[in-house]
């Protein structure tokens, strides 16, 4: 079976330590443009975001902040919030990383599981901080980031406890690397999953799973010294820290980074920051390819795009529309890193997300009942373990029974359903959470959406299993679509559409056009919401439509 070329990391093993790459590439090549806050701005170069993290540093270190702490980054997209993070594990202490959308009980959770110390917040979102403050224990202050910089500490209104410091609190004139010794196993980062099925869990990170995250982008879009990354993506997520921003580090190259990823703008961005690599998320793709053609469409300089998933006919459409190089993909959680990726240069077959890094990783296809492995080609729930120590995650943060769940029988668990061709393929088939079963047959909700989202009218669908009329405790399968600005979703159309693609079984029986689809901040899909309101008064039937 074919796997991933073996590859020799950038860095040795002992070396997969941040502050030491940051510190590494600001030595030899100081000058060089690093981070730059959208294409109108001045790039930092390597020794000045170096000399900003140290100062950063030195200020938390004034602060108490010291190795082992948890220090939670509760900002929206800006310039700052590499630099903090990049401070934090200067100093052996982990970020814990929170959308900035989270309010009430999606922001208690996190930060009361994570047990951070401090909190890094703007004043505008402070307020909902103040709300859950009786809650968080552990928390010794909140880092108001504002404009104005040299105000006096204040205690903004609904505080009750904490201290609170202006971001000009941190900003130490100390600007020499500190001496503090981090360790390639010490806990670099906390971040969450999406909790589409239950609480988010806080997946421990070290330093040597986030390194090895962004060996993997170096190694699938072939990344050199000449290239420029491109993101626009929540910096709270894996995709921009370990995926874009993090590359552009360990390869020491510029990377351009935008508030929001913006559709409209998004060949605009491309070409004013001349860069030559980015990362496209479901159905940004879309969005994209929705854009109005143009005249200059292919005048620019990016060769890749890195895209989980691939829909291979947008993927085709973008390739030959803006004359983009290669486009390619994997496949991976946050506590799994990715152990699928596409080679370089080689046709992707449709629907397949890659190839094992067998240099890296165990995988086995297994009966989700049983456990036991499958040989050959096979469908099953995917099984992952490390050949080399640190390349998956360390457990989950205060929730030992979910760490032991799933990490069993010498594997961890993934919860997802992936199926394995004989040339060594691998294909994502679903979470085995939102499999479907109807009339005896098992639905792939993904492979449906698959369908859907292909229709010309349609931006995104998301596909769940509603209880079905009769007592056989199956499902009937429901379609929720969100149409392209300016097109109409016709119900009846779309069946049609569906029909000749898929089989009966697995056609949709009700449709519901809504404005958007309810989304985690990492963008993942809610479907448990959608489970929850189910068929309503505004639900089209394809029975009830059906003429008699």
């Amino acid at each position: 079976m074919q796997t991933f070329p073996h590859f020799e990391p950038m860095f040795p093993r002992d070396q997969w330590v941040l502050p030491q790459i940051l510190e590494h590439h600001a030595a030899v090549r100081p000058d060089a443009p690093f981070l730059q806050w959208t294409d109108a701005g001045a790039p930092l170069s390597f020794a000045e975001v170096n000399a900003r993290a140290n100062q950063l540093a030195h200020g938390f270190a004034s602060l108490g902040v010291a190795k082992g702490d948890k220090v939670a980054i509760f900002l929206p997209n800006c310039l700052e919030y590499p630099l903090i993070w990049f401070a934090l594990n200067k100093l052996g202490a982990a970020e814990v990383t929170i959308g900035d959308s989270f309010k009430g009980q999606f922001l208690r959770h996190p930060l009361k599981l994570s047990e951070v110390r401090w909190i890094v917040t703007t004043p505008e979102l402070s307020h909902r901080v103040a709300e859950v403050e009786a809650d968080l224990a552990d928390l010794d202050g909140v880092i108001l980031l504002d404009d104005e910089e040299g105000e006096a500490d204040t205690l903004p209104a609904g505080f009750a406890r904490v201290a609170c410091h202006p971001f000009a609190r941190l900003q130490s004139d100390n600007r020499a690397n500190p001496e503090v010794t981090v360790s390639s196993r010490d806990l670099a980062s906390v971040l969450f999953t999406s909790g589409t099925t239950g609480p988010s869990k806080a997946v421990l990170m070290s330093h040597r799973q986030i390194y090895f995250f962004a060996e993997e982008i170096i190694q699938v879009c072939q990344l050199t010294q000449d290239d420029v990354y491109l993101t626009g993506f929540p910096f709270f997520h894996a995709n921009a820290q370990l995926e874009s921003i993090y590359p552009a580090l360990v390869m020491g190259i510029r990377c351009v980074l935008y508030r929001k990823f913006s559709a409209s703008d998004w060949i605009g961005r491309i070409r004013r920051s001349q860069a030559t690599v980015t990362n496209l998320l479901g159905a940004t793709m879309a969005f994209v390819n929705a854009q109005p053609a143009q005249d200059n469409d292919r005048d620019h300089r990016l060769r890749c795009i890195f895209a989980a998933p691939v829909p291979d006919k947008l993927c085709a459409a973008i390739s030959e529309r803006y004359g983009i190089e290669a486009i390619t993909t994997g496949f991976g959680q946050t506590e799994i890193s990715m152990p699928f990726l596409s080679p370089w240069g080689e046709p992707i077959p449709p629907g397949a997300c890659g190839v094992l890094l067998d240099q890296w990783f165990d995988v086995a296809i297994a009966d989700p009942e049983s456990g036991e492995a499958f040989e050959g080609p096979a469908t099953g729930e995917l099984l992952v373990r490390p050949k080399v120590p640190g390349v998956i995650s360390d457990g989950f943060l205060g929730m030992p029974e979910k760490t032991i769940e799933a990490w069993r029988d010498l594997w961890f668990h993934t919860g997802d359903a992936v199926r394995r061709d004989a040339q060594g393929w691998y294909y994502f088939v679903d979470r085995l959470k939102d499999t479907l079963r109807r009339r005896g047959e098992n639905i792939s909700s993904f492979e449906v959406e698959d369908v859907v989202r292909s229709h010309p009218a349609i931006a995104e669908c998301a596909v769940v299993g509603v209880p079905a009329d009769d007592d056989g405790g199956e499902d009937e399968v429901m379609v929720f679509v969100v149409a392209i600005e300016g097109e109409r979703v016709e119900p009846s159309d779309l069946i049609e559409f569906c029909k000749p693609r898929m089989p009966a079984f697995a056609v949709p029986r009700f449709i519901e056009v809504i404005a958007e689809l309810p989304k985690t901040p990492s963008e993942k899909v809610k479907k448990g919401d959608l489970r929850s309101r189910g068929v309503t008064e505004t639900t089209w039937d394809r029975l009830a439509a059906r003429p008699e």
